[in-house]
């Protein structure tokens, strides 16, 4: 029997539904792949990049509080997350204005564009 994966600390039913998006079913695949694993098969799964989001699952994965992260070891998951979100651009990532709003956090390029209809 596997757990869900919002039953590991920091990660609820939204985690859960961008993991199983992509690909990710249980806690236990979570925790054979580990944090980075598991961060980059969002990101190709079309999750934009957040360092929270991050460290929360880095957190989580450790069974400490989110907030747990602070100083050195938060210096050091930055470049972690840097690397991951690098290695994901190198392989194809989002481009073009998508990408410079994405990394200031103005949109979200997986989300479906509206068309816009002229008012007459």
């Amino acid at each position: 029997m596997t757990s869900p994966i919002s039953s590991i600390r920091n990660l609820g039913p939204a985690a859960e539904e961008s993991f199983a998006r992509a690909g990710i079913h249980s806690a236990e695949a979570l925790r054979a792949l580990g944090a980075d694993a598991g961060y980059a098969a969002l990101l190709a799964a079309g999750e934009p990049p957040h360092f929270i989001g991050y460290y929360v699952l880095v957190m989580g994965l450790q069974g400490r509080p989110w907030n747990d992260c602070k100083g050195a070891e938060k210096d050091a998951l930055r470049l972690r997350f840097d690397a991951l979100k690098a290695a994901h651009k190198r392989g194809g990532g989002i481009a073009g204005i998508e990408a410079i709003l994405d990394e200031i956090g103005v949109v979200d390029p997986t989300a479906k564009r509206r068309s816009r209809r002229r008012r007459e």
